[in-house]
């Protein structure tokens, strides 16, 4: 590995992988290649953007001629994909975005990265392929039961990495994270989502009745798993990033209101969305073998989190207008006119 392409790196797992990889490794060549959609942010790059191994290439994974220009110009030997629409409630009202980047973007970079003669590519994808599980730990061999257009999405562009692979023996490995917080995540999703609401005095819409359990991973980790797993995975295989710290999403809310000081009245609970996964949870015991380790407690993350949050409301604040607001009215306006507290 030399000259690195990673697509969607301006989003907010690929962000952190970005900022984790060229300060770890000065000697490899990063190319950061993004469209900057709505959740893709060039601010999320500030802190490398003057270092010496990294560029940025805007651009669509979808787009082939695009594609095939970067992976030429830089000469690039791998890739690793972050690049997706990612928000389960977006899937289900506009699932066609998805099948563009998850799944024909997934196909474009894969037959194009054969085509130069890439070495080795790491498709990064989630948990919710595995769907809904009641008991027990998702493990990597497990059957896909994908629930929303998202979930489905992603779990296609496993099979088509799986099918290079296997057809045309390219070297690809694929990772499968949990659920992740941290900075400068688009703050639609649920942390992000209730700290800058609740900082506001903003009503909070919870799905359900909040016991929806989901597995937590802190960003940093999650790159650093993803680095593991390009460095050391065997080829072919995929890998559980877990968390393996399974919270109901109404303690999360709740201990988001405590840590801001914050009235818990401001809990709505709103009518749940559309195919609503109970329970994921992962097994990480392949990705523990190749000698990956979490470094971040949940309870120390989520306060440094929100304090982040807390402190950096001028990145937050100018994503919080125009589409951002039309998307929250169309999602939770008519929810929360029916709410419980």
């Amino acid at each position: 590995m030399k000259n690195i392409l990673v697509t969607g790196g301006a989003g907010f797992i690929g962000s952190a992988f970005v900022r984790h990889m060229v300060t770890t490794y000065p000697e490899y060549n990063f190319v950061c290649y993004d469209k900057l959609t709505y959740a893709g942010n060039i601010d999320n790059l500030l802190p490398v953007s003057d270092e010496e191994n990294y560029r940025f290439e805007r651009g669509d994974v979808a787009d082939r001629a695009s594609v095939r220009r970067v992976l030429q110009q830089y000469a690039i030997d791998t890739i690793v994909n972050f690049a997706a629409e990612s928000h389960v409630d977006r899937s289900i009202l506009d699932p066609d975005a998805f099948i563009h980047t998850d799944v024909v973007g997934v196909y474009i970079l894969l037959d194009e990265g054969r085509k130069h003669g890439i070495g080795r590519f790491c498709q990064v994808s989630t948990d919710e392929v595995y769907g809904d599980i009641d008991e027990g730990l998702s493990l990597e061999d497990d059957r896909f039961l994908p629930n929303s257009p998202y979930a489905a999405s992603k779990a296609s562009g496993e099979l088509m990495a799986r099918a290079y692979c296997v057809t045309y023996g390219m070297d690809t490995v694929i990772t499968r994270g949990s659920n992740t917080y941290g900075p400068y995540q688009y703050p639609e999703k649920l942390i992000p989502f209730f700290t800058t609401e609740a900082i506001d005095d903003r009503p909070l819409p919870l799905y359900g009745d909040g016991r929806q359990i989901r597995d937590w991973l802190y960003v940093d980790d999650h790159a650093r798993g993803v680095d593991r797993v390009l460095h050391a995975g065997e080829s072919g295989e995929a890998y559980n990033l877990a968390g393996e710290n399974q919270r109901y999403n109404l303690e999360i809310t709740r201990r988001i209101l405590e840590i801001l000081g914050k009235p818990q009245s401001l809990i709505r609970f709103v009518p749940d969305r559309e195919g609503h996964d109970r329970r994921y949870a992962m097994s990480a015991a392949k990705a523990r073998a190749l000698g990956w380790r979490l470094t971040f407690d949940f309870e120390a993350g989520l306060e440094a989190t929100i304090n982040w949050y807390r402190e950096n409301e001028w990145w937050w604040r100018k994503i919080k207008t125009g589409d951002y607001l039309d998307y929250y009215k169309h999602q939770y306006a008519e929810r929360l006119e029916s709410a419980q507290r």
